[in-house]
């Protein structure tokens, strides 16, 4: 039934919650048709903030490539050249000595500090991975909202400009019961000021939209001032997901959460990289020395005995910390108290996950109920605009019962159009909280929570 219901939530994010409008007509050479797919895609290719994760990825892959490497042969070259002088001449008057020392070691025993270097690495490498997918969730959830508010900054622009258009020609109602003096010269300033008020409404709504396009090119990594043509229309479809199975999905699958047990791990494989400061360490070593008045070579006149030597050496070496006043016993206690840290955020992030998806899951109920009322609110008050409008014309009502119909209609549209809203940016919200996969299976990181 779990696997059923989350085979059914995937169905309904790949579905979307909006539909795509009629083509429009052509448009200017500087402007771009984008539907939010479109818009997506853009973004988690242009985005700065995916590029930083990817940055961050690529250190972690040579952070292993080094833990790795470390484990392995060093080839190393000393090489000294001197000048001689004083009794140690010998007859052979020798001025010039040159050291050269080839030495290949490889750590045989490092007490697990090298193994626990490794396993760390690879950790870090799996959780810099888990954090580009959280990164684009964001970057999703950021676009979409972005893209809805364009949508939605459209919409009330729609509202706007036929609220101007509804009292212009009320205006031209006015004027005709004025000009035969039916009506008072009130009622022509009143209606004039309502016009100006809606006008200036016009235009905050025109540079909302505007401010709402610059911001989505931003994130979607175009120039500011490049033209979009918005190719979808906000629409409603019901969600049917129980908050229950949302909050298991994201426990499951959020990547915070997952990167959070991933940090757990990574200070416990610290702890035992600390502890090894007091064992022993084992290396092997072979290692082959020239010294002589020639540089790389043997000269192996009898006079020259002294400063003549060809030798290698082959052996292991041992380095034992016996004894370290306590510092090592300190570097455990600090990551064991990192490991408490590390433990007390993944607690904060599965808490954080649990309350960003309630509150995300009860604005998108909300927001589905204020849908429907809206609704009616709008057929409603469309029905008592007009009403008002015909008993003004026959002189049994008043201007303010037109104009107070009409601020109740532009109200309740504008209402509708910010439930649509608010439904589909909480949708969005809803999916990054609950870590819906934009590219990465966060399948095989889940074994970290067990």
């Amino acid at each position: 039934m779990k696997n059923y219901r989350f085979k059914n939530l995937t169905a309904l994010v790949c579905g979307g919650l909006f539909t795509l409008s009629v083509a429009g007509s052509a448009m200017a050479a500087d402007t771009m048709d984008v539907n939010i797919e479109e818009c997506v895609q853009m973004a988690m290719n242009n985005n700065r903030t995916i590029k930083q994760a990817l940055a961050d990825y690529d250190s972690a892959v040579w952070k292993r490539h080094e833990a790795r490497r470390t484990s392995g042969p060093t080839l190393n070259w000393t090489s000294a050249a001197r000048r001689v002088g004083g009794a140690a001449q010998n007859q052979a008057d020798i001025r010039a000595l040159y050291l050269n020392t080839v030495a290949v070691s490889m750590p045989i025993y490092t007490g697990g500090q090298l193994e626990g270097s490794i396993r760390a690495a690879d950790l870090g490498l799996d959780a810099s991975e888990i954090a580009i997918e959280a990164t684009k969730q964001s970057v999703k959830a950021k676009t979409q909202a972005a893209y809805f508010n364009a949508l939605n900054c459209r919409n009330l622009i729609k509202v706007s400009q036929d609220s101007v258009n509804t009292l212009q020609e009320h205006l031209k109602n006015v004027n005709a019961q004025y000009s035969v003096g039916t009506v008072a010269k009130t009622d022509v300033l009143a209606s004039q000021v309502q016009l100006s008020n809606a006008q200036l409404g016009l235009v905050s709504a025109q540079n909302n939209y505007d401010v709402a396009i610059a911001s989505l090119n931003n994130i979607i990594g175009n120039p500011v001032n490049t033209k979009l043509n918005l190719k979808d229309e906000m629409g409603y479809q019901t969600y049917d997901i129980s908050l229950d199975d949302c909050v298991q999905y994201a426990r499951e699958n959020r990547p915070a959460i997952l990167a959070a047990d991933y940090s757990v791990k990574i200070a416990q494989e610290q702890v035992g990289i600390a502890g090894a400061g007091v064992k022993p360490k084992v290396q092997a070593e072979v290692s082959r020395t020239f010294t002589g008045k020639n540089p790389f070579g043997s000269d192996t006149n009898v006079n020259d005995f002294y400063f003549t030597q060809n030798s290698w050496y082959l052996g292991l070496g041992m380095n034992w910390n016996i004894f370290d006043n306590n510092v090592t016993q300190a570097k455990v206690n600090q990551s064991k108290a990192a490991v408490e840290k590390a433990k007390e955020a993944a607690a904060m992030a599965r808490e954080t996950g649990d309350l960003e998806v309630k509150t995300a899951y009860l604005n998108l109920t909300s927001a589905a109920k204020s849908i429907d009322t809206a609704k009616v609110a709008v057929d409603k008050a469309r029905e008592d605009y007009k009403i008002a409008q015909v008993r003004y014309s026959a002189g049994v009502g008043t201007n303010l019962d037109v104009m107070d119909a009409e601020e109740k209609l532009t109200t309740a549209q504008s209402n509708y159009y910010n439930a649509l809203y608010k439904y589909n940016s909480s949708k969005a919200e809803l999916d990054r909280s609950m870590g819906i996969m934009v590219d990465l299976d966060v399948s095989k990181f889940k074994d970290t929570q067990k």
